[in-house]
């Protein structure tokens, strides 16, 4: 790998050559139902809690990556994941019965690019298969991070639909697939923003950051790539998005910027506020319909930079302001 800046670019590209994007009932519902490799009209998965059901929904979009892939979890070096749950117990249960190396990372819903990065040089340094994966859902992240479902909260404009969906990818030292070209791992953001249901401007300026700083060490402009796909600003994320680049740097990003958490579902039907949320937000929307379209040929090149509010039900309680990040992969087909 060669370091410029913040960025590293590898000599020998990462190749996904499985991957696989799952979600629940309301998001099978959306625009993107027909390249999701999976939709639960049952979203507790006949399982006992939320807890459980979001970890059985990882560990089907892991199995049904490792089948895409023609691989054998026997043959995996690590898999990496995280979620939005206390101690990332999600993913804990999803893949305790897969006997393989387990790496949890917490990135919030940043995971699934930094998953990818780190897997992306888990394979640079002599790995040959990595699995990267996330997972969220609706239920158990309410219950945590805001109220009881029972409570009946009001939502205000600003605030974000958690997915319940998951996404999982296989990285390989070759074969036939997308290849990682280039990862910028994010630095931490605090603007002050204290808001646990505005998670758009708590994590905008992550973006910015990141987006800039990959530009400018890759020596690239945002019309070079095909697209730019940040997950998950929704729509007041994206808004302060495109603020951001232009009075900071007099960067343009309208033309090739897109959002998982905009693309997910339909914010004028849906009834979802400002747009998706959570770590199964930019990981199934990423691991089916953004990859599905990389291999068909009708898009080339995408920069992905999934954002994550680093915030804790304890640290959000006690008045604490949410720092964020973002991670960047360069995506090639």
């Amino acid at each position: 790998m060669n370091i410029n800046g913040k960025t590293i670019f590898f000599d020998t590209p990462p190749v996904i050559t499985g991957s696989a994007g799952v979600v629940g009932k309301k998001e099978g519902e959306g625009p993107l139902a027909q390249d999701f490799d999976a939709i639960f009209e049952d979203t507790t998965m006949g399982q006992q809690s939320f807890e459980l059901a979001e970890s059985a929904m990882l560990h089907d979009a892991i199995i049904r990556a490792l089948t895409n892939a023609q691989e054998s979890p026997a043959n995996v070096n690590f898999i990496l994941s995280g979620d939005l749950l206390d101690q990332c117990m999600g993913s804990a249960f999803a893949i305790k019965d897969l006997e393989i190396p387990s790496i949890g990372l917490f990135g919030a819903c940043s995971t699934m690019a930094l998953s990818l990065s780190v897997g992306a040089m888990l394979i640079d340094g002599g790995a040959d298969c990595v699995v990267a994966g996330t997972s969220s859902h609706f239920c158990s992240s309410e219950r945590q991070f805001r109220f009881p479902l029972e409570y009946g909260g009001q939502r205000p404009p600003s605030a974000q639909w958690t997915v319940t969906g998951a996404g999982s990818a296989v990285l390989k030292k070759e074969g036939e697939g997308v290849k990682i070209s280039a990862i910028s791992i994010g630095t931490i953001c605090d603007l002050g923003i204290t808001d646990a249901n505005n998670m758009g401007a708590a994590m905008a300026p992550a973006a910015e950051k990141t987006i800039y700083e990959f530009l400018r060490d890759s020596g690239s402009k945002p019309e070079d790539y095909d697209l730019i796909l940040t997950g998950d600003l929704g729509y007041t994320g994206s808004q302060l998005l495109y603020e951001l680049m232009e009075n900071e740097h007099g960067i343009d990003l309208r033309s090739v910027h897109n959002d998982c958490g905009l693309m997910i579902f339909n914010l004028k039907e849906q009834d979802v506020n400002s747009g998706g949320s959570g770590c199964g937000c930019s990981g199934s929307v990423l691991c089916s319909h953004i990859l599905k379209r990389m291999k068909k040929g009708e898009l080339k090149k995408v920069l992905f930079v999934a954002t994550g509010a680093l915030l804790s039900p304890t640290s959000n309680k006690q008045g604490n302001p949410i720092p964020s990040i973002a991670h960047a992969v360069l995506l090639e087909a």
